[in-house]
């Protein structure tokens, strides 16, 4: 198979993950603005997100689903973040990364990632650890971080600073690890 064959079909591949996504984003957004106080509407963080207790509550098909769903979304994440790395810091080219940083924003995002993390999705295939739905507001708060490094990393990039904006990648890489490091099996 040809690379441009090769490289097609995994964006269509992508395109479908993400569309699949933002349906499984809009079930659980309408499930949260139901169970949310209206006192608390519109002030809900991400720390606040509830936490999907099974399958019923996402556009997931089954609990197996939204594993693997989460296993490759987070791996495309890695990988989205690789090419920063080459684009910002080696090539020092802000018109390159610019589509992928908004890519980024968008893809590593709390309320686009945690329905995929339905209460007990952990073992038999997955690197979760138990300790995700144990402290699930710790948890949900180290997306919190990642946003803002995220954020962070965009503003700066803007500056055309390379040192800064290499310092920015390296605290987006290790809002990252500090996670995995807690939550993840390797």
């Amino acid at each position: 198979m040809s690379h441009w064959l090769s490289n097609l079909i995994g964006q269509l591949q992508r395109s479908q993950r993400m569309l699949a996504f933002q349906h499984c984003a809009i079930g659980s957004a309408l499930t949260l603005m139901l169970c949310v106080s209206p006192a608390w509407a519109g002030e809900e963080t991400v720390t606040e997100l509830a936490m999907p207790q099974t399958v019923d509550y996402t556009s997931f098909a089954s609990e197996r689903e939204a594993v693997m769903w989460r296993q490759q979304e987070l791996k495309d994440i890695e990988s989205l973040v690789r090419q920063l790395r080459f684009d910002l810091v080696n090539n020092q080219d802000l018109e390159a990364a610019a589509p992928r940083l908004t890519e980024l924003q968008e893809r590593a995002s709390a309320q686009r990632l945690l329905p995929a993390f339905i209460a007990g999705t952990h073992g038999g295939g997955s690197d979760a650890r138990a300790s995700i739905w144990e402290e699930w507001d710790k948890f949900a708060g180290g997306f919190e971080d990642l946003e803002d490094k995220i954020a962070n990393l965009i503003d700066v990039a803007e500056q055309e600073n390379p040192r800064n904006t290499a310092r920015a990648l390296s605290e987006v890489g290790n809002s990252c690890k500090s996670c995995h490091r807690a939550y993840r099996y390797d």
